[in-house]
């Protein structure tokens, strides 16, 4: 049997932590950035891990 591909969409958006947590990028930092406040957009540009409700299927599409 051959070996599974990793989704190329899952592996561009997040990485494996050390200690086999999942990072990803925040949304909402794109476009229509005049309306936000500046905290606003500060927080969003800075990494946050997967909620654990999301793990399996991140996990899934990284063939972990």
């Amino acid at each position: 049997m051959p070996k599974l591909k990793t989704k190329s969409g899952a592996k561009k958006r997040f990485k494996i932590t050390g200690t086999g947590k999942i990072k990803k990028k925040s949304a909402f930092k794109n476009h229509i950035l005049t309306k936000k406040e500046t905290k606003q957009k500060r927080r969003l540009g800075k990494k946050n891990l997967v909620s654990k409700s999301d793990m399996n299927n991140v996990k899934a599409m990284l063939i972990l």
